[in-house]
């Protein structure tokens, strides 16, 4: 099969990339600014101008450069955790764009970044140190305890950071954790989106990134069953997926 993240990059789809990521930041910032006080006294505007972005984005990656996005599944509502595949900022859209009330467990370092960490802490995002996830969880499960999270969907990515189509990255445990201590269901999410979008650089592939809820993994089936399952149903899945989009993987998912 061919491995479209590889193909030779065209001249003028590099000039429609360099377009659409410049005009997608510059969205960024007219939008963060204008809907800044809304964003403020509202978490609710917070949330619906995040949305609003990444509708924004979706919609112009589809006539600028030709990636066309689609979700699959049913959309996770309620107090669940969504254990995703992540390849690069699109899966974060997509997933944001659908769920009624998202919120991340992120790197620390980005809540200082202007606009986006703003809204991030706004949304109710969970900031993370690098080497201390398990400090960042046990305050989270904290601040829950003391009514002082919202409700909704806490978006956790199992392997720690994007993980570049076709590599192996081991899964951490950190959903695990949460799901087990605070009883809610978890809903894997799988994803081909890298093979368009890839973690670094400019360059944007035209074609049809997806985004896959999976079957919800029910609480109490203990620590190790549960990595087990989730890690053999995403990585199935998202294999899947990009065989789909004509990228064959170096590796198949042979369990733990």
């Amino acid at each position: 099969m061919t491995r479209p993240i590889e193909a030779p990059i065209s001249p003028l789809q590099w000039v429609r990339s360099a377009i659409f990521v410049f005009q997608m930041y510059l969205m960024m910032l007219i939008m963060g600014i204008v809907y800044l006080p809304w964003a403020l006294v509202s978490r609710h505007g917070a949330r619906t101008t995040c949305r609003h972005y990444c509708y924004w984005v979706r919609w112009t990656a589809r006539w600028m450069v030709g990636l066309r996005t689609e979700v699959r599944g049913p959309i996770p509502t309620g107090e669940v955790i969504i254990a995703s595949k992540h390849q690069s900022f699109l899966d974060i859209m997509m997933i944001f764009s659908e769920i009624p009330a998202g919120k991340f467990i992120m790197k620390r370092e980005l809540m200082w970044a202007p606009i986006l960490g703003l809204y991030a802490w706004r949304i109710g995002c969970v900031p993370v140190e690098r080497g201390k996830r398990g400090a960042a969880i046990a305050k989270m499960l904290k601040d829950v305890e003391q009514g002082q999270a919202d409700p909704g969907q806490l978006i956790i990515y199992p392997q720690g950071t994007r993980v570049t189509p076709g590599v192996e990255k081991p899964y951490k445990v950190g959903a695990a954790l949460l799901s087990e201590q605070t009883g809610q269901t978890c809903v894997p999410a799988a994803t081909n989106v890298g093979l368009f979008w890839p973690r670094k650089g400019t360059w944007r592939k035209p074609g049809l990134a997806v985004v896959e809820f999976l079957p919800q993994i029910e609480p109490g089936l203990g620590r190790e069953t549960f990595m087990i399952r989730l890690e053999s149903e995403v990585e199935e899945a998202s294999n899947r997926l990009m065989r789909e989009a004509g990228f064959e993987p170096d590796h198949e998912y042979r369990g733990a």
